[in-house]
């Protein structure tokens, strides 16, 4: 397809300007005519010249097929023109059909590239949205010889790249973890009260080790003093029940509470993983609610990538116990719940009874998500009624949900409040409280 260019309509406008000259002086008539038929003979045989060109560009778009979602992905597209070529320097512009969802302030890129020559034309990308992503062909805009027009050529290959949960703060937690220094990213390891349950190992009596911890039997046989060792317990269950609902769209940044609260699920998984607990999930409030079943093998992780990246929030209001229904009958042994949500004083109805039904077996850990909004709206100042009106909203909805968590806590919940960004973190130090205090 041809597509006219800019030197094409200047030049059609120059010889509109003789022809409105020439019905003033009409001895230009016969120049314009003249210009006319030299205009024309140009602009079609370089659309002839142009259309014989073919294909002579091979086009190979090279990139990551799994990306992290919010972190800027390079797309890079290497062009190579065949040797034999003779029609000289080809040179156009390439826009590449990549994903509606996603925007690149570089496209189109201009390029020239000559006869057995390649170039590599590099484009920048963020995904802000989780999933599978699709990209179409790239499509060029080649100059014609005498530059009256554009050629529009289709080159390489449909392809789908995945957007995965940022696993950033993962590979962030694997390095401090190795070098023992957790308390980088904020991660305490709190002091064990008291002595695990599973015994560990016998080892040589220290200074700082209790009496009780002796081994009266094993010192008798070893003739000195020996203790026993005890870590914390392992083989337990860690079950995250994740709200698909509504409020899970809101955002304060550029994730959405829905993709904090993946983040936070991943990071969690990581580190319950590498105490040898089993890890899980199900979800709710959404078409197809999905259930992992808890697993503790090494490749855990990557089947939650596998299980959850395209999980998107829906519009439906989330009903808690309907999602409560959904994990009891599918999960027996004892697990901690981490319920992963956004609180309204509006759940009452639903979320009492699930917390009760989950706590009859389970040890529930209720992390709900604080609008960062809602504190600059208390921390701003009061200059007119609106600013008041706003702040007395404000305190009242805090209010509401203070009243709402205390009743919470008294049906036996665990509870964690805090702000999509620092969800992460926390959800990992209470997993820490928990576990090192002999909750789980």
């Amino acid at each position: 397809m041809l597509l006219p260019r800019k030197n094409l309509v200047v030049a059609a406008a120059s010889w509109l300007g003789v022809s409105i000259a020439a019905l003033f002086f009409p001895a230009l008539v016969l120049a314009w005519q003249g210009l006319g038929m030299l205009f024309l003979a140009l602009a079609l045989g370089d659309a002839w010249l142009a259309w014989r060109r073919g294909n002579p560009l091979t086009i190979t778009r090279r990139m990551h097929l799994t990306w992290p979602v919010g972190v800027e992905q390079k797309i890079r597209l290497h062009l190579a023109l065949d040797a034999d070529w003779r029609g000289g320097r080809l040179s156009g512009l390439l826009f590449d059909q990549h994903p509606d969802t996603l925007e690149s302030p570089d496209l189109p890129l201009a390029f020239t590239i000559g006869a057995g020559e390649w170039q590599e034309l590099t484009y920048r990308v963020t995904p802000d949205l989780r999933g599978e992503q699709h990209f179409g062909l790239t499509h060029l805009r080649l100059n014609s010889p005498l530059g009256f027009w554009h050629l529009q050529r289709w080159f390489g290959k449909a392809e789908a790249v995945r957007v995965f949960p940022n696993f950033a703060r993962v590979a962030q937690y694997a390095l401090l973890a190795m070098d023992d220094r957790l308390a980088q990213m904020g991660i305490l390891r709190r002091s064990r009260r008291g002595a695990g349950l599973d015994f560990h190992q016998l080892r040589e009596y220290r200074r700082d080790d209790p009496p009780r911890s002796i081994d009266w039997k094993a010192s008798a046989r070893m003739m000195k003093l020996i203790a026993r060792e005890y870590q914390d317990e392992r083989d337990q269950q860690i079950i995250f029940l994740i709200d698909c609902g509504q409020r899970m769209r809101s955002r304060d940044d550029a994730l959405s509470h829905f993709d904090h609260t993946l983040n936070a699920m991943l990071l969690l998984a990581y580190v319950a993983l590498r105490q040898g607990d089993a890890v899980g999930f199900a979800t709710f409030a959404h078409a197809r609610p999905r259930f992992f079943p808890p697993q503790k093998s090494t490749v855990t992780l990557q089947k939650l990538l596998e299980a959850a990246y395209d999980l998107q929030p829906s519009a439906q209001t989330s009903d808690y116990l309907a999602a409560s229904d959904f994990l009891v009958r599918r999960i027996r042994k004892r697990a901690l719940v981490v319920l992963l949500t956004n609180l309204r004083d509006e759940d009452e109805a639903t979320l009492s009874p699930a917390i009760a039904q989950l706590r009859a077996r389970h040890l529930v850990l209720l992390a709900s998500l604080r609008e960062t909004g809602l504190d600059k709206r208390l921390e701003s100042r009061v200059e007119n009624f609106d600013d008041a009106l706003a702040y007395a909203v404000a305190l009242d909805y805090r209010e509401a949900r203070r009243r709402q968590l205390v009743r919470l806590r008294a049906l036996g919940a665990r509870l964690l409040e805090t702000s999509p960004q620092q969800l992460p973190v926390a959800l990992v130090n209470r997993y820490w409280e928990l576990k090192r205090g002999g909750a789980i």
